[in-house]
């Protein structure tokens, strides 16, 4: 279900017994406050989306590294992963890793994390789906055009460099950053949320990013529709 086990003891051990106001607290320091006088006299009640809130701070506070070891063990019994999680492969661990300060900001559990993440391991051309496909209609080729040549010409592939120029192309061409952010992001990720998009970029490398571009606008385009794209 992906919930880390210190998260689950907390959950648990406060499940009818508690230490004055403290909702967040290590096995240590359970065991040093559980007192039989504590315990609750009315039946308590599991609380799923508590119990997921709880664990959802617990995911932001483990470091990167170790988060990465949790998922990589799930992994091989999350459904909503199955046509990506057997071939992930060592890089495509590395590139969890890179990415983690921005996807575990909005996860959950591990599930939601790993699924969330799901743009990093997929093939190309990746699929889009709907609410995605609509940030790729209007001026938005237009934009990826522009931005597939700018981005071609950059010396550097970090992510100030990259802001800098998709700001400057957005500025130049009368648009809004979001205008030219979200369609960068369906094309890059196939969804509407993901990390810092210039995040993304980075970590999906020049290579990568660049062909996924290509695969959605006026340049290199794959025949045929991919997936979800109508």
């Amino acid at each position: 279900m992906g919930y880390l086990p210190a998260a689950m003891r907390n959950y648990l051990a406060r499940l009818g017994w508690s230490h004055g106001d403290d909702e967040i607290f290590s096995t240590a320091q359970a065991i040093e406050w559980f007192d039989l006088n504590a315990i609750g006299r009315s039946p308590s009640r599991f609380d799923f989306a508590k119990l997921e809130n709880l664990n959802g701070v617990y995911i932001r506070n483990t470091p990167d590294a170790e988060l990465v070891k949790q998922v990589e063990a799930v992994a091989p019994e999350i459904e909503a992963a199955k046509d990506f999680s057997g071939s992930i492969g060592k890089a495509g661990w590395s590139k969890l890793k890179k990415s983690m300060p921005g996807l575990k900001e909005r996860a959950k559990t591990l599930v939601e994390l790993l699924v969330s993440a799901r743009y990093l391991f997929v093939k190309r051309p990746i699929d889009i789906d709907e609410k995605a496909a609509k940030h790729l209609e209007g001026d938005a080729l237009k934009h990826l055009t522009a931005l597939h040549a700018r981005f071609s010409a950059l010396e550097e592939w970090e992510p100030a460099v990259l802001e800098a120029a998709t700001r400057a192309y957005a500025e130049e061409a009368g648009a809004k950053l979001g205008g030219v952010a979200q369609p960068l992001r369906a094309a890059l990720t196939g969804r509407t949320t993901s990390p810092p998009i210039f995040d993304v970029l980075h970590v999906l490398g020049r290579k990568e990013s660049l062909a996924r571009i290509a695969d959605r606008a006026d340049i290199g385009k794959v025949p045929g529709k991919a997936k979800g794209t109508g």
